[in-house]
């Protein structure tokens, strides 16, 4: 099983649970729709991982930058920067036939995480950046989430446990694109101007 660092402590979530389409400028930009109710898929404990691939089967992968969520007691405890992988060809083939995501979203690699540290408490006040060789490519934050954490939370509850470990991730804000190997990637996750944590990867 893998784990991930909140407060220097190995925590070995049971699964990763992921918001799609929470940002409006991300919708567009992938010409989809938003949608009538939250969308949600998940991502299992061996998506997670500390390297950043460029490419699986052949395809290249796509990045999706995103403020996690670790949970302890049903609540937030702890938060951090993540990136979710795509394999977007793929993605796109399942959706034109009416399939299921899991074989673009929930391979093994598809999930990377800072370490976490406590949630603060002004969650609303939480974005992110990421930068690539330097260049800044996304930046967003809880202002511009259709469903900030509070409504997200809620809504899993309607129909999932959110087990001690287990890690939200809230969706992606516009930006995204393909993984070069060799690229630097550089993610903070901030509170107002104040960087909270950060984490660094050269893709493979």
């Amino acid at each position: 099983m893998h784990s991930v660092l909140f407060e220097a402590s190995a925590v070995t979530p049971s699964k990763i649970v992921c918001v799609g389409r929470n940002y409006v400028a991300h919708i567009r930009e992938l010409g989809n729709e938003i949608p009538a109710d939250m969308v949600v898929f998940n991502k299992p404990n061996s998506a997670i991982s500390r390297q950043l691939r460029a490419q699986v089967d052949g395809e290249t992968l796509h990045y999706e930058s995103e403020i996690a969520l670790l949970i302890k007691g049903g609540d937030i405890a702890g938060v951090g920067f993540g990136l979710d992988l795509t394999r977007r060809e793929l993605q796109s083939s399942l959706k034109q036939r009416g399939l299921p995501w899991e074989r673009a979203k929930a391979f093994d690699g598809a999930a990377l995480f800072s370490d976490f540290v406590p949630a603060p408490a002004a969650i609303d006040s939480l974005s992110l950046r990421l930068s690539v060789d330097g260049e800044l490519r996304q930046a967003g934050g809880v202002p511009l989430m259709i469903y900030p954490p509070a409504r997200i939370l809620e809504e899993l509850r309607r129909f999932t446990t959110l087990e001690d470990g287990d890690i939200v991730m809230t969706g992606t804000p516009e930006g995204v694109g393909a993984i070069r190997s060799g690229q630097l990637f550089h993610g903070s996750l901030l509170q107002g101007e104040r960087e909270l944590v950060s984490a660094t990867w050269r893709a493979l």
